[in-house]
């Protein structure tokens, strides 16, 4: 069990630090889409903005704790580099809005659960806050909407990085 859980955190910091390499090759408002798509590969999704901006998701779920929101401008240059995971992102999933609403603000969840006899689905990110793994979960209704959230220790870990 125990180089169970020292493997996967070696893999987490291994998976960090390629992420903290990749974004200091990448420089807002020099770096095109072509570097961006050199360093991170294929988006998961890609969303077309009002302002004629696009912006790509690329998600660090399940393994790691981030997932990254990287805005092109239609100079085909960045214009943004956004970890989105993040208890400030978090405060704006209200009740009420859809999934496609919040997969747009957070990226791809971590995990997703479907409970029938509560015609409920709960989606879950994995962030780190300071030094702990936690986890922020949505509720969705059988509608899609929003209807709470909540943040919790990530029960897979021991609570704290670097153990």
């Amino acid at each position: 069990m125990k180089r169970l859980l020292a493997s996967t955190l070696i893999a987490l910091l291994l998976l960090a630090g390629c992420d903290q390499k990749k974004i200091a090759q990448l420089e807002e408002g020099v770096s095109t889409e072509a570097d961006v798509r050199a360093r991170f590969g294929e988006p998961a999704a890609v969303y077309e903005e009002s302002n004629g901006d696009q912006t790509l998701e690329y998600p660090r779920q399940p393994a790691g704790q981030t997932n990254y929101m990287i805005s092109i401008g239609p100079d085909g240059k960045m214009s943004a580099l956004r970890q989105v995971l993040k208890p400030a992102n978090f405060a704006q999933i209200t009740p009420g809005l859809s999934r496609a609403q919040v997969r747009r603000m957070l990226g791809l969840p971590a995990k997703t659960q479907t409970f029938e006899l509560k015609d409920e689905e709960v989606w879950d990110w994995r962030f780190a806050d300071g030094q702990e793994i936690k986890v922020f979960s949505v509720t969705f209704d059988r509608d899609g909407h929003v209807i709470t959230t909540g943040t919790t220790l990530d029960p897979q870990e021991s609570g704290q990085l670097g153990r």
